[in-house]
């Protein structure tokens, strides 16, 4: 009987820290663990770099790798646009002159598209990241690292549609689009001889869950059949070693065909479910309520939510007008009454108490909208805070055991909202 291999594995990323989780995968194979992992694939004739980090983790990876192989790098290969994947491609570029970089056809567009909100996405992801690249960038300073490499936007030298195969030192690479399920640029490394296949993050961070098929911190819908048939197109090589973008690789045929199976057909799963669903007049709500998993489906919601999800299949087959209220076709939003409510209300002590009672009862998400009345019409009301303060603790006590692993986001949600507000309470 089938063990979900999320249990077992760990969740976030971490970015790349000197002589740390970096090693062996095998006797040509060498990885350095960051915010994407980076592979080194060695051969007689030089070495083929998967991916390079950010701009910043660029001289670590290097370090790291260095301290098991001194292979000059022939090509560089990225599975994806992402900025965690091509931020160091210049730096190896100058390292190691005629290094050939490869991408498949949309890299382009996924660059352009990132560039365009890079402002906006730095923004929105900084809850989750900012506290922690400050720490990393000390223990940087305190390993005498303090010319930060900057973060690189670089053009490949080689792109392919479909498919894109070459020969190094003996060894056969077979590159594999697989547009989509990740971004508009994504690839998968073949290494046929080997019955080896390196997948990037085409299946999410953290392998065996979900797929993030929106990203809290902002991003474009994945289309979910897009990242089911993804999952299919890997699991038609009957790879032996998966070689993940994140943490340690999965090894063994039949581990990954059980893993990609259930992944797949969650997927499936919840995809028919939403739209039969939707076809059945059954709001957005109530599908979120009712749609779970069979057990047969089993996989982890450590980086995607099952509820986020279904929500992403709605809107990208129904967009944002939910048919609810004249509302939605207007710009002002329901914050703008919330004075008129407290008002009505006799004053927010009443709102405040039913929140608490709600609260007391578990109903914590209808604690919080009552809550959110009163902070929208009235900012500093301590007993709100206080209040809102206590059930945001109670709901990441609650997401950091969730589905055994918790889930990255929403922990780092929780967290950077009761910071805040302890903050804007004592301010």
């Amino acid at each position: 009987m089938r063990e979900p291999i999320y249990k077992s594995r760990r969740v976030g990323p971490a970015a790349a820290e000197f002589d740390q989780n970096c090693g062996r995968v095998n006797d040509f194979i060498v990885m350095s663990e960051g915010n994407s992992n980076v592979y080194l694939i060695e051969t007689p004739e030089g070495g083929i770099l998967l991916n390079t980090g950010m701009g910043f983790e660029a001289p670590v990876h290097r370090h790291n790798l260095a301290q098991f192989s001194d292979v000059p790098f022939r090509y560089v290969i990225t599975t994806q646009g992402h900025v965690d994947h091509l931020g160091g491609v210049q730096y190896f570029r100058d390292l190691h002159p005629g290094l050939t970089y490869i991408a498949q056809a949309g890299n382009a567009e996924h660059q352009a598209y990132d560039a365009r909100l890079q402002t906006f996405r730095s923004a929105r992801s900084a809850f989750r990241f900012q506290d922690e690249f400050k720490e990393v960038f000390k223990r940087y300073a305190q390993a005498g690292y303090t010319q930060i490499n900057p973060q690189d936007q670089p053009t490949p030298d080689v792109t392919f549609e479909d498919r894109h195969e070459f020969s190094l030192g003996g060894l056969d690479v077979v590159l594999i689009a697989v547009p989509g399920a990740e971004t508009n640029d994504s690839l998968v490394v073949w290494l046929p001889q080997h019955r080896i296949v390196f997948t990037g993050n085409l299946f999410g961070c953290p392998f065996g869950h979900f797929p993030n098929l929106v990203t809290i911190r902002g991003d474009r819908y994945r289309d979910a059949l897009t990242c089911a048939a993804a999952a299919q197109v890997v699991m038609d090589l009957k790879p032996e070693l998966l070689v993940y973008g994140h943490h340690e690789p999965v090894v063994g045929a039949e581990v990954i065909e059980a893993e990609l199976t259930a992944y797949r057909d969650a997927i499936h799963h919840v995809h028919d479910e939403v739209v039969n669903g939707m076809n059945a007049g059954k709001d957005l709500a109530t599908l979120q309520n009712e749609i779970s998993l069979p057990a047969a489906y089993e996989v982890g919601q450590g980086y995607g939510k099952l509820i986020w999800s279904i929500r992403a299949i709605w809107e990208n087959y129904a967009g944002w007008f939910k048919h609810e209220s004249t509302t939605e076709l207007y710009a002002v939003p329901q914050r703008e009454v919330h004075a008129d409510l407290v008002e009505l209300a006799g004053g927010a002590d009443a709102l405040i108490a039913r929140a608490q009672a709600k609260a007391d009862a578990g109903e914590y998400e209808k604690a919080l909208h009552l809550l959110d009345i009163v902070l929208n019409a009235e900012p500093q009301n301590a007993a709100a805070r206080a209040l809102t303060i206590a059930v945001h603790e109670t709901l990441l006590e609650s997401a950091k055991t969730e589905h055994v692993t918790g889930n990255f986001w929403l922990v780092g949600w929780l967290q950077n909202r009761i910071k805040r507000l302890k903050a804007d309470t004592a301010g």
